[in-house]
């Protein structure tokens, strides 16, 4: 007598079917975050201000740096811990040559050579020697924090007053310019949505429906028109938020539109495979880790220009490292290699960033942010774990 396979429950098989689409991950991260901006809105009306909308994109920045950087090396199943670390000895010796009378964009370029270097030596042990990632970065986390507090002295903390640092968060553009950068990214996401269909469609590809196609643009420039709204009522778009959409930018086409992005996904995916379909999964795992440190060189000068200073504390001595992880494992990135976006790690920063600034709000302490934070990422990775044991199953 035959026993015929138990069918998945329904609600379980369009979850992973929904998943499984190129914007799965995009769909659960999102309505979090409209989940969080509902609650503290009713709660706390002060929340939906744009004064607090100004500043919650500017706080949640150099998380959201860090983030699109550990997306990259959590593509390949690697992980970095000492990626905040590694960004506070990038700002601190930044913050000593600008004090040595460097100029500002010289010592920012310094330091983001820097990054690199660190990030390529970390890589370089883990694809050739075969040290573990997450041993080689422990290792880098206890390093690279002596390194800064030994450039930092024994103050551990340095001001910054460089005009060109500090004006990094703190220069806006005017409404005007608002309009037309949000016009030309409108623009740019309909070209590259349109284009993407239309190369589907030459290549015999199955093509996504046109209201489909045509939502997304809308939904997109809904967004865009609101945010540039929001931010121009208050004082206008930061460059910084200008800054990092243009970074993420760049970086989301290397990964998705370059045979190293699609390598990436591959060595992530199943590293053995791509290793005998020719694919050199150790300089795709060195390049990874030199990505992951330039965008911690990055996250640092934006720390510094952030907090008007370096310290110890800032970068190393607080919860920045995990609040990273964080953000890029709940914005759909998985654990184990082979899925994910930088884009999703944005947003997942601004679910932390939000979380964060709503409980601040409400008075709750620093043990209920540590707790509810915690909540979200374990539920974040139990959803992956779900889709893909339902993925698994399916086959």
């Amino acid at each position: 007598m035959s026993v015929e396979a138990q069918p998945q429950p329904a609600v379980l098989d369009r979850f992973r079917q929904l998943r499984e689409t190129r914007f799965g991950a995009f769909v659960p991260v999102l309505l979090a975050l409209i989940a969080i901006w509902i609650y503290f809105g009713i709660t706390e009306p002060a929340f939906i201000s744009s004064r607090n909308f100004y500043f919650l994109f500017m706080q949640s920045a150099v998380v959201g740096t860090l983030a699109v950087g550990i997306t990259i090396v959590l593509l390949l199943g690697d992980i970095d811990l000492s990626s905040a670390a590694n960004a506070g000895v990038c700002a601190a010796l930044m913050a000593v040559l600008i004090v040595a009378d460097v100029p500002g964009p010289i010592a920012c370029l310094i330091a983001i050579v820097l990054g690199v270097i660190l990030g390529c030596a970390q890589g370089v042990l883990v694809a050739y020697v075969g040290i573990p990632a997450f041993v080689v970065t422990l290792a880098g986390l206890l390093g690279f924090q002596g390194l800064m507090l030994k450039i930092l002295g024994i103050q551990g903390a340095i001001n910054m007053r460089d005009p060109f640092v500090r004006g990094i968060t703190t220069i806006y553009l005017p409404p005007a310019a608002g309009w037309v950068l949000a016009a030309a990214v409108i623009a740019i996401f309909a070209f590259a949505v349109l284009r993407n269909q239309a190369q589907r469609r030459d290549r015999g590809l199955e093509l996504d429906p046109s209201m489909a196609v045509w939502g997304q643009i809308a939904f997109f420039a809904v967004v865009v028109v609101a945010a540039v709204a929001t931010l121009n009522s208050y004082r206008g778009i930061p460059l910084l938020v200008v800054l990092l959409v243009g970074i993420t930018a760049l970086l989301g086409w290397v990964t998705t539109s370059t045979p190293f992005g699609r390598s990436l996904f591959a060595a992530g995916g199943n590293a053995e495979s791509a290793r005998r379909v020719g694919i050199n999964v150790r300089h795709i795992r060195v390049a990874a880790f030199g990505l992951v440190g330039l965008m911690a060189a990055i996250a640092g000068i934006v720390g510094a220009s952030r907090y008007a200073s370096v310290s110890f504390n800032a970068f190393a001595g607080g919860p920045l490292l995990l609040e990273a992880i964080g953000a890029a494992v709940i914005g759909g990135t998985s654990l184990f290699g082979g899925r994910g976006s930088v884009w999703n790690a944005i947003l997942g920063a601004l679910v932390i960033g939000s979380l964060g600034n709503g409980l601040d709000l409400s008075g709750a302490s620093a043990a209920d942010k540590l707790m509810f934070s915690g909540a979200i990422l374990l539920i974040a990775v139990a959803i992956d774990a779900v889709s893909r044991s339902s993925a698994a199953q399916s086959r």
